[in-house]
């Protein structure tokens, strides 16, 4: 966040003298609207990984609540001073993100001199400051983020962007002139407001897995949180209000972190604006793209009729929405994640010229299916199980896994040296080093396939990668 150094409330309720003003200013809103804190925890931006953040200040036993908020705090369209129209008008503001309507009620609120929020919606000054790679030039997303998939999600989002605001935001604004200016609420601020929603907001999950998941939402207070993937308190839901409990014991002088769910470094960099440092993280991921597989499979092809044959099975791949041309097979640090369409497309690739044909004349059926074949998908592509594949399979891996290492700017190597040499790490600005971890998370699960997949003469793993 934007704002400068905080210090906490003191318990007697006054509050320190170095307190900045904006900080202090939500502290007293968090009172009017009936946000009860604990006794136990503070705020601070010392002490913290980033910016602001909570601690502790005495030793919290799991299950304590760090804090509650009311429901009527919380800031989405329903609570908005736009309620009534965005409500009465809601077909009109259909898309694809389902976001309009809060980004819409966010704008109002956010520019109003005297909305029930500013003092929330002040701590940021400036969107920009939270460093989402959207706010990064082309070049430097380019240059520093090549290979990972981060400057293609980014060209996706900035469009749509344009595509939604143009199209649907405008249009509406325009005919609610008693509520939006479009030269006060521009395609910027736009932008700027789906990083913060991108960043900050929460969805509470659906209790029916069938329904349309729940649409975004600000709660005050609980985005004031950090997020590790070995975090410490978690958020509940109630029909009353919302807590924050920690769920594990936490030591004084502790930051109390929530999480952001199971997200590697390079979704949390396009999402939120940061990253956990490289080998922290342990819900990495690196993608591998579903046509490097049908590449590999091409070149280990030697004649024209089994490259005719080859054509038949991936279209078959593609009727049965196995792999797709824009799809990735996903691979975290203990092997596949995607282990069922993985399985699949090795299996029919590397089927004979007869066993295709037949599993073409059953439609993609098989007669020894059964209900064992996706936890045997899983088992064979852990990175316990991969040493054990068939050869063909194994040799498909390792030339994806190879293709998908050579679309970065640097090797592993390269990388791993500057992260190794304190002085060549210090040189790197922070947008640099985020890259670094993102690229390093990627290349090390990648390197360890590609060792994984090859003969016992190449070198063994990398003990960082282990």
């Amino acid at each position: 966040m934007a704002t400068d150094a905080k210090r906490p409330k003191r318990e007697d309720g006054s509050s320190d003298c170095s307190v900045d003003e904006s900080l202090n200013s939500f502290l007293l809103w968090c009172d009017e609207v009936s946000l009860n804190l604990s006794s136990k925890v503070y705020l601070s931006k010392e002490g913290t990984v980033a910016a602001y953040g909570m601690l502790a200040k005495e030793d919290i036993e799991e299950g304590h609540v760090l804090f509650s908020i009311p429901r009527c705090a919380l800031l989405h369209p329903g609570t908005s001073k736009t309620k009534k129209v965005l409500e009465e008008e809601k077909n009109r503001l259909e898309s694809p993100s389902g976001w309009v309507p809060l980004l819409l009620a966010l704008m109002y609120e956010y520019t109003s001199a005297g909305s029930h929020w500013r003092p929330y919606l002040s701590l940021w000054p400036d969107f920009r400051k939270l460093d989402h790679p959207m706010f990064w030039s082309r070049e430097e997303r380019e240059t520093l983020l090549k290979g990972t998939g981060v400057p293609e999600a980014v060209d996706t989002d900035l469009s749509n962007i344009q595509l939604e605001y143009k199209d649907t935001v405008l249009p509406f604004m325009l005919s609610h002139p008693e509520l939006w200016d479009p030269e006060r609420h521009t395609l910027e601020l736009y932008q700027s407001l789906v990083a913060f929603v991108m960043a900050y907001s929460f969805q509470e999950p659906s209790e029916d897995e069938d329904e349309d998941p729940n649409p975004p939402m600000m709660v005050p207070m609980a985005d004031m949180l950090n997020h590790v993937s070995n975090h410490n308190a978690n958020l509940e839901y109630t029909p009353e209000c919302l807590k924050m409990v920690a769920v594990r014991p936490i030591k004084k002088a502790e930051e109390i972190f929530n999480t952001y769910g199971q997200t590697a470094n390079w979704q949390l960099l396009h999402m939120y604006g940061f990253t956990e440092p490289f080998p922290t993280n342990s819900n990495d991921t690196a993608d591998v793209q579903m046509t490097a597989v049908y590449k590999a499979a091409q070149q280990a092809t030697p004649n024209e009729a089994e490259q005719r044959l080859l054509v038949d099975k991936w279209k078959m791949l593609r009727d049965m929405d196995v792999v797709g041309e824009k799809g990735v097979f996903v691979f975290g640090k203990n092997g596949s994640l995607t282990d069922t369409e993985l399985y699949m497309t090795l299996k029919v690739i590397s089927m004979s010229k007869e066993e295709f044909r037949d599993f073409q004349e059953n439609e993609g059926w098989e007669d020894d299916e059964d209900e064992d074949e996706d936890s045997r998908a899983a088992q064979a592509l852990s990175f316990d199980g991969i040493p054990a594949l068939a050869p063909d399979w194994k040799r498909l891996l390792h030339a994806a896994a190879g293709f998908t290492l050579t679309a970065y700017a640097e090797d592993l190597e390269t990388d791993l040296r500057v992260m190794e040499e304190p002085k060549a790490l210090a040189k790197l600005g922070h947008r640099e080093r985020r890259a670094l971890d993102v690229r390093l998370g990627q290349k090390s699960i990648l390197r360890k396939l590609q060792q994984l997949t090859h003969s016992s003469e190449r070198r063994p793993v990398l003990a960082e990668m282990k």
